[in-house]
């Protein structure tokens, strides 16, 4: 059984930074995609970023482009995000979720497993 777990959501003012982490049990495959979301109260889930298995790929929203580093420790299962100057309208519970697919996706569809979320919020 697949089970994601996040952690680091928390309440930052704007400009300040939060790392997020996504542990990972019971994964069948190596070769995986593992991707952020995110959902703002009333708004779509929206893509945030997604790395490849081996790392070398990554791929970021427009909106957080240039401020948020997704990474991964494959030996640990888990994937981070690194998100600096943070902004109000970045405030979102935070998915981490994962692909059987050796090609970096960013489609809310093609990812296979979720975790619960984590909250973040940033106050102006």
């Amino acid at each position: 059984q697949v089970r994601l777990v996040e952690s680091g959501g928390g309440l930052v003012q704007a400009g300040g930074s939060l790392r997020l982490s996504c542990a990972a049990s019971g994964l069948t495959s190596s070769t995986n995609t593992r991707g952020w979301f995110r959902q703002a109260p009333g708004k779509e889930r929206e893509f945030v970023a997604a790395v490849s298995w081996s790392g070398g790929n990554t791929v970021y929203a427009g909106s957080v482009k240039g401020r948020f580093t997704i990474s991964r420790d494959n030996a640990k299962n888990t994937v981070y995000l690194q998100m600096n100057s943070l902004k109000p309208e970045d405030t979102a519970i935070y998915y981490c979720a994962v692909a059987y697919t050796n090609v970096v996706v960013t489609t809310l569809a093609k990812f296979d497993y979720w975790g619960q979320g984590t909250q973040v919020t940033v106050s102006s």
